[in-house]
């Protein structure tokens, strides 16, 4: 009898404890885990996934309010134009060179040197020039190109005044050159053209 009622204090003593136990793990299980969810949301940046239709997010937004996609399609657009030039033969060492001379008359000479200040800047980029002092001379100069291309020499009329050469380093939003050039206005300048004007696109 004695032995029946060990065994049955034992069972109960058991039964106790199991379901202690359980209470405690039910009841950690059952503790919201809010710290974790916020430090999950703390690393995302909106930089994974961006939509033009949500651009004042500012998680998703760049400086200037302009999406990581547009960004990065405006820094090609930017590129676009020097690397053109390189690719026909190094155009843009011919405008670094230009521009290094704006606002100057490196020739010394008072009237019709704009030929002669094109000269000068292919000798001195290591290329051989027309030697001629007049514009014309470059419309048969190098490899003609349809349009402009940056890094190209324009040739054009001046009607009565005779020609203008220079070299392109850029196109406007209406697709007209812009030029460095001597002689404009007695002085090396950068200035846009009627693309109207230029007859010949040569590539040197």
């Amino acid at each position: 009898m004695q032995l029946i009622k060990t065994k049955k204090g034992a069972l109960v003593t058991s039964f106790m404890v199991f379901a202690l136990v359980t209470t405690a793990f039910t009841a950690a299980d059952a503790r919201p885990r809010h710290g974790k969810v916020r430090q999950h949301a703390a690393t995302f940046t909106g930089d994974a996934v961006v939509d033009d239709r949500y651009a004042h997010v500012q998680g998703g937004v760049m400086q200037g309010g302009l999406t990581p996609m547009r960004a990065a399609a405006r820094q090609t657009r930017r590129q676009s134009a020097p690397m053109s030039a390189m690719a026909f033969g190094g155009g843009s060492g011919l405008i670094s060179q230009a521009r290094a001379y704006l606002g100057s008359n490196p020739t010394g000479r008072s009237s019709l040197w704009c030929a002669r200040f094109l000269n000068m800047v292919l000798e001195r980029t290591g290329r051989r020039g027309t030697g001629s002092d007049m514009a014309s001379s470059f419309a048969s100069f190098g490899s003609r190109v349809s349009g402009p291309q940056v890094g190209a020499i324009a040739v054009m009329s001046r009607g009565k005044r005779g020609g203008h050469v220079g070299i392109v380093s850029g196109i406007d939003e209406s697709g007209n050159p812009i030029i460095i050039s001597g002689n404009h206005g007695g002085r090396v300048a950068e200035s846009t053209y009627p693309r109207g004007r230029i007859y010949a696109y040569v590539m040197p």
